[in-house]
């Protein structure tokens, strides 16, 4: 016993005195770290280190405070945004007319886009101080959404210059001079903004752009000045074909040190009016039949002088970092706002349509097959809004989250995609004619544009999630990984010294707490609330724990390989993603008071998430390549098993039975859904017939007990329907003029367009 005593005085005496602990210990942890260190290209550290943390921190560390958490204020709306979301708003939808816009135009009338201009759509993130709006994140995302339920073409049109673009980008970096002209004629609508980033060889991977600036000397309004000549070829930017300024990145050379001894200066960014000599705009793209303006720029040696560089001189090579750093809070509004539109109209409207279609006597929504799919829309919308909600709170605080945008950004636009395929599944025929009275086809036709924009899904999932997650989040991998590559190799080891044994309590706390969670199945994890909720929170603790546990595994093990596992990145990218997202929608259950009409939609969305986080672990576990490793962490976080399972079959069954009901539920779920009390009115006409069967529905119980008797034939509607039923006796004169008029309404919602065939002949190509 004295003799494990000493040994453990020594070994205790070691690790405090630090020459010697960083000779045994440190240095060859240090080389090995170095080793397998990941190697950080230029424009991957500045993506890196782009905007902050917040929630996602806490989750990804295993420690998530809950209690903290849920006190952060919800989204909110100034009076003044008010307002103009009851006015202002109101009147834009009210003269949209998708069908009109897309498939006769293919462009916004020109009374809305003089509305848009008049009323500052196009200014909602300037300042007012510039004549612009200056609304929140909040303010920003509700409208967008909003919109978007009525017609993408149009909400597209409005979310572009309010998201990445020359009023972000002038707002935070532009000089003194650059703001006090460029941002009022924004604000006004005089000038109409696009940037352009992508083009042919330059898509996710922005950072390889081939577009260049070299310094030179050239003329400018008559005079010899020190300018940029620029060549670009840009395509897929948004507004193109209208915009009146450009907002361009490029690639900065100075091969003659006109601006100092760098020859490469970096990526850059500049605004050059399009009626510039040799700026080519005009043509356009079709994105999948949408009408919103996309289309092509471009410019063979066009010379320009060096004050349009966004913010200056002193801006040159400084475009990536502008460029994350507004991307990062950019991303979690705007393309966010179209999924939670979806998902809105996708609810209400199917809701409607699953009651009010009927087939062999019943409504379609009281079949079972129907109710899944249901259940999945309802479900699913519950989340969307729920992270659509979280994102603008980070937002709203001042934070630029990047990985939490990322998130939002995915998983947002993926459901929105199964929302929508559910949906047309049930809609069937209703969904796939086009026509003024089809109220999904056209956003049916753009989900993939949502999907590929602003960081391609595949990529967004695959390398940033986990990839920015695993850096950014982690409590030392970031500052570990600055220690090991500073080139003061002395200076790198004391860092690095700091840090290490931290670390390794960290990760051995992680492993132990992961353990003991599993045995005790998290019972004994304390949780912020009480009753029937609180388990979800010990659960997502616990898997919060193994996420930091297995990450720091798979990052010690496969050092830079882990970037080349995509694969396997994406799933622990997956787990936190839907941590992320399980909170969310704890937050909103909390925010809103607990509704007892969201427990089923709370309960489906709870247990997905968990089920998802399961199935991610299962998967990383299946194809880790050291198989030991992959063993022993399953021990740790499963030591009795995964046991997550899916939804059960009733709660698809009660968020189907709640979809149909005109409730005060249904309200709060599908706010963002925009319809108009007009049954010619391409959402007015389901609508109003819902509300009438609901109003008739005991009238149709009676014609429906009727026809099983044999009083009256059976497939019966409209009129026949009213005359055979007062034949019978079944109705009174009272009754039947009430289920004449939701007859109508019933057969004009389940109607589809047809067209004569001349209409829709298209034109000789010599006439075109």
């Amino acid at each position: 016993m004295e003799i494990l005593i000493i040994v453990l005085i020594a070994l205790l005496l070691l690790l405090a005195i630090g020459d010697i602990r960083r000779a045994l210990i440190t240095r060859p942890v240090f080389a090995f770290f170095q080793r397998v260190l990941p190697p950080l290209s230029p424009t991957e550290r500045e993506a890196m280190q782009a905007g902050d943390t917040w929630w996602d921190a806490e989750l990804f560390q295993g420690r998530p405070n809950w209690q903290a958490f849920l006190q952060t204020n919800a989204p909110h709306f100034t009076p003044e945004e008010q307002d103009f979301i009851d006015n202002q708003l109101e009147t834009l939808l009210a003269m949209l007319d998708d069908f009109e816009i897309v498939q006769e135009d293919c462009d916004l009338p020109e009374a809305v886009w003089a509305y848009l201009r008049k009323e500052k759509f196009f200014a909602m993130i300037i300042g007012r101080e510039f004549g612009g709006l200056d609304f929140s994140p909040a303010a920003n995302s509700h409208i967008v959404s909003r919109i978007a339920t009525r017609s993408i073409s149009a909400a597209v049109t409005v979310m572009v210059p309010n998201s990445l673009g020359p009023g972000e980008l002038l707002t935070h970096y532009g000089t003194t001079e650059q703001k006090d002209y460029w941002l009022p004629r924004l604000a006004s609508g005089e000038d109409i903004p696009c940037f352009a980033l992508t083009g042919p060889e330059a898509g996710s991977d922005a950072g390889s752009i081939p577009d260049t600036g070299i310094i030179c000397r050239g003329e400018h309004d008559g005079k010899e000045v020190v300018g940029i000549r620029l060549n670009w070829d840009k395509r897929y930017i948004t507004l193109a074909p209208v915009a009146t300024v450009l907002g361009l990145a490029f690639k900065l050379y100075d091969p003659d040190g006109l601006l100092g001894d760098d020859k490469e200066l970096g990526i850059t960014c500049a605004l050059i009016p399009t009626n510039h000599p040799g700026v080519e705009t005009g043509a356009r793209h079709l994105p999948l039949n949408q009408a919103f303006m996309n289309g092509t720029t471009y410019g063979k040696d066009v010379f320009v002088p060096l004050d349009w560089i966004i913010g200056g001189p002193d801006y040159a090579g400084k475009g990536w970092q502008m460029l994350m750093e507004c991307l990062s809070a950019g991303r979690g509004i705007s393309l966010p706002a179209l999924a939670a539109a979806t998902g809105h109209l996708s609810e209400r409207m199917t809701g409607a349509y699953a009651y009010v279609r009927r087939q062999f006597g019943l409504p379609i929504g009281k079949f079972e097959g129907v109710q899944a799919a249901m259940g999945k829309i309802g479900g699913t919308n519950y989340i969307l809004e729920s992270m659509r909600r979280l994102t603008v709170t980070a937002l709203m605080a001042g934070k630029s989250p990047s990985v939490i945008t990322a998130m939002t950004k995915y998983h947002m636009t993926e459901m929105g995609r199964q929302v929508m395929d559910a949906a047309m599944d049930i809609h069937a025929g209703k969904g796939i004619q086009l026509g003024p009275k089809n109220y999904l086809g056209h956003g049916f036709m753009a989900t993939p544009v949502s999907i590929t924009v602003e960081g391609a899904n595949i990529l967004t999932r695959s390398l940033m999630i986990f990839g920015q997650g695993a850096t950014r989040c982690h409590p030392y991998v970031l500052a570990e990984m600055e220690a090991a590559s500073n080139p003061n190799q002395d200076q790198g080891l004391l860092d690095f010294d700091a840090l290490l044994f931290r670390h390794i309590r960290f990760g051995l706390a992680n492993a132990g707490g992961s353990f003991l969670m599993g045995l005790t199945a998290a019972r004994w994890v304390k949780s912020p609330v009480s009753g029937w909720t609180g388990r979800y929170y010990q659960q997502l603790t616990r898997m919060s724990r193994a996420l930091a546990l297995t990450a720091d595994v798979a990052m010690l093990s496969l050092g830079g390989d882990l970037k080349r596992k995509e694969m396997l990145s994406a799933r622990l990218g997956d787990v936190l993603s839907h941590l992320y997202m399980a909170s969310a929608v704890l937050k909103r259950y909390e925010d809103e008071g607990r509704q007892a009409g969201d427990h089923d939609y709370v309960k489906w969305a709870l247990t997905h998430h968990l089920y998802e986080i399961g199935r991610a672990f299962q998967e990383f576990f299946a194809n880790f390549p050291n198989r030991w490793l992959a063993w022993t962490l399953r021990l740790l976080i499963f030591p009795v098993g995964n046991h997550y399972k899916r939804p059960a079959d009733r709660l698809y069954q009660a968020i189907a039975e709640s979809m149909m009901e005109p409730s005060v539920t249904r309200e709060r779920h599908t706010f963002l859904c925009y319809w108009k009390d007009d049954p010619n009115d391409v959402t007015g006409h389901m609508e109003l017939a819902f509300r009438a069967m609901k109003t008739n529905r005991e009238l149709y119980k009676k014609l429906s007990k009727a026809e099983k008797r044999g009083d009256i034939p059976p497939d019966l509607n409209g009129e026949a329907l009213v005359a055979a039923a007062l034949e019978a006796k079944i109705v009174d004169a009272a009754d039947a003029e009430s289920l004449q008029a939701c007859e109508a309404l019933r057969i004009t919602a389940v109607a589809v367009d047809q067209f004569a065939p001349e209409t829709l002949r298209r034109q000789p190509k010599e006439a075109r």
